[in-house]
């Protein structure tokens, strides 16, 4: 997979953020060399953010996030203001912009805020050569409030863009790339066998996303892959020499495969590595243990990280729902969210019930974890409540854990 075919989800995002015409988007198009962001005289000219993928030099593969000015101002730039936050939960580094005085005191609580959600940021003065002393005494006012020197830039002479590629070198966070998506679950040489049935959702001629990344992941590994529909299982286990080490299906067959597993093979799920690859597995699997004793008017919402039309089958809008009101009574209420629609009080839930979110990074997915965590509503995902529907969960192999 080449740098421009590496899913959004998977890239480093970068968020700049400042008040309106701070300079963010003349500063995406000095860092990226090209004319990526709309530049413009006029006071908010961006509106929503503009996620723009590109290749860093030296950094790699990223997602530049271009937001609106968070000064902005009325109804119309409240609404701007709260994507731009929005857009702060995604950010796995942050470019903070200061252009002038007025902007400090702005500046500093947007710092706050992220360093409360331990996001690294990067504080710079922008449009430094249009400053008599080439900003030198804005920056220390700026060290006054902020608590630290900023770093002077400037998109129309270069001044300072090799420094941010640096800076955002040494500020990767600690965990970025660190987690692989099969975790601990294989050793190089190990065979896995991939179960993926190929239903009305899966994208007509092609593979859906977790099953490339896990192919892509157990070939770094020096796996031996091999890949069946569920109706070929039992003639790829008769073709093997040994059992498979391990055996990774999707969720909505797990009885099927799990009865026909060899003694020696472990068994897990798309589902499942993803929650251990972008969110929060062993909280997921808590949430999930008293499943039986939510009351029988509970309030449960599933979150689908992707947008689409409810179809036949669909496994979050359709099956899920019905196993839950299978083992609670109708008496409960489900309502689904899809994409950023995300409600800020989840405390009127009494579960939360996440997709594999392979659209989403693991900032905003761990940012979702977070938010479930301090307001006290257990979380859990598709693949962890598959497995309990199933009865199987304490028998199949969750990584991290």
């Amino acid at each position: 997979m080449s740098l421009q075919d590496t899913p959004r989800a998977e890239r480093l995002h970068i968020g700049l953020y400042g008040a309106r015409n701070s300079g963010k988007s003349s500063l995406i198009n000095a860092l990226t060399g090209q004319k990526t962001a709309l530049v413009s005289d006029v006071a908010g000219t961006t509106t929503d953010p503009v996620y723009k993928a590109m290749e860093l030099f030296g950094v790699g593969p990223v997602v530049f996030i271009d937001t609106a000015g968070y000064d902005d101002e009325g109804e119309l730039g409240t609404q701007r203001v709260e994507k731009t936050k929005e857009a702060a939960r995604r950010t796995d580094i942050a470019l903070i912009l200061i252009s002038d005085e007025a902007e400090i005191e702005k500046a500093a609580e947007w710092k706050k805020r992220f360093s409360e959600a331990k996001t690294p940021v990067i504080l710079l003065l922008s449009q430094c050569d249009t400053k008599e002393d080439g900003g030198r005494a804005l920056a220390k006012k700026i060290k006054a409030v902020v608590g630290e020197f900023p770093l002077r830039v400037s998109a129309e002479n270069g001044e300072g863009i090799e420094a941010i590629r640096k800076m955002i070198l040494e500020k990767l966070p600690e965990d970025y790339e660190a987690v692989s998506l099969t975790g601990d679950l294989v050793e190089p040489g190990d065979t896995v066998l991939l179960v993926m049935p190929q239903d009305i959702q899966a994208p007509k001629g092609r593979l859906i996303l977790p099953q490339v990344q896990t192919i892509r992941d157990l070939l770094d590994r020096s796996c031996v892959v091999i890949s069946v529909t569920t109706e070929k299982l039992d003639a790829a286990l008769e073709a093997l020499r040994e059992p498979p080490s391990l055996i990774i299906t999707d969720s909505q067959v797990f009885p099927v495969v799990y009865a026909k597993k060899p003694k020696g093979s472990r068994l897990t799920s798309f589902s499942v590595l993803m929650a251990h690859y972008k969110g929060d597995i062993p909280y997921f699997a808590k949430s999930v243990e008293n499943l039986e004793n939510l009351p029988k008017n509970a309030r449960i919402l599933i979150a689908e990280a992707c947008t689409h039309n409810t179809i036949d089958g669909d496994i979050g809008r359709i099956k899920i729902p019905a196993k839950l009101r299978q083992l609670l009574g109708d008496g409960i209420t489900v309502d689904v969210v899809a994409g950023a629609d995300f409600p800020d009080d989840l405390t009127t839930y009494d579960l939360v019930i996440h997709c594999g979110a392979c659209m989403f990074n693991r900032r905003y997915v761990l940012s979702r974890v977070a938010q479930a965590k301090k307001q006290g509503v257990p979380m859990t995902n598709y693949g962890i409540i598959l497995a309990r529907f199933a009865g199987i969960l304490d028998r199949i192999e969750l990584p991290g854990k």
